[in-house]
């Protein structure tokens, strides 16, 4: 399979490692025009190293694309990959208020996107226990639900779109109000708790991320499913394939 790679921060660097550990290849890599010519030296074998805007041509012959990028690019991004009919495995978060535009643009082109807000395979199966507990605990309207997530300092975006999906999951089940918090600090890589506070106790749920590689693996577990087909998916589609 080959493989673009739209942004190559941390994440970026990390999929194409594992990616190559599978027998992928990547074949084109996109990045910030902000990037050193000393940050490039472990490319050498990239046939194609781009700066600033993906163009349509520039995909040629590529069978999917990863984006971890920034959020003011998703948008741009997943045109470019409709353009030419490249499937697009969406990995960055802060665009949802953008989703009806870009599900417009993929369905028109008769493309492929699939997105997360999180693509840990933890993360995912946390989604469905917290479900699960949510259902229960809207038996005893006693308890109140509360959500904590923990992020390094550089993560832009806050709520987490992780803290937002667990918010959606628990409010189908829980039809009052309550918290969701954010901390930003220092290199943590993730952590999300939901709880569920009563007059005697209290409940907790945690999901904590000991480093990107779930991430990475989730994403291209979702490039080699989205090849081939159309359509507009979240990552929990992948994972309802699977566990069926």
């Amino acid at each position: 399979m080959k493989i673009a790679l739209i942004g190559y921060g941390a994440m970026g660097k990390l999929i194409k490692t594992l990616a190559e550990e599978k027998g992928h290849e990547i074949a084109v890599v996109c990045r910030s025009p902000r990037v050193s010519e000393g940050e490039t030296s472990n490319l050498s074998a990239t046939p194609l190293l781009m700066r600033g805007l993906l163009q349509p041509e520039e995909l040629a012959g590529v069978d999917v694309a990863i984006d971890f990028s920034s959020a003011e690019a998703v948008k741009r991004n997943v045109a470019t990959c409709i353009a030419a009919g490249v499937p697009i495995v969406e990995g960055t978060t802060g665009w949802n208020e953008q989703r009806t535009e870009i599900e417009q643009i993929v369905r028109d082109g008769n493309g492929a996107f699939v997105f997360g807000a999180n693509f840990s395979i933890g993360v995912n199966l946390f989604y469905r226990i917290v479900a699960h507990a949510a259902e229960l605990i809207a038996k005893f309207p006693e308890y109140e639900a509360f959500i904590e997530e923990q992020h390094h300092s550089r993560k832009k975006d806050s709520p987490s779109g992780t803290a937002l999906k667990l918010k959606d999951i628990v409010a189908e089940h829980v039809k009052s109000e309550f918290s969701v918090s954010s901390i930003r600090a220092g290199n943590i890589p993730g952590t999300h708790r939901v709880g569920f506070d009563g007059p005697a106790d209290q409940i907790t749920l945690t999901h904590t991320a000991r480093s990107r590689e779930g991430f990475a693996i989730g994403a291209i577990m979702a490039a080699e499913w989205i090849v081939g087909k159309t359509g507009f998916y979240e990552f929990g589609d992948v994972m309802d394939e699977i566990l069926n």
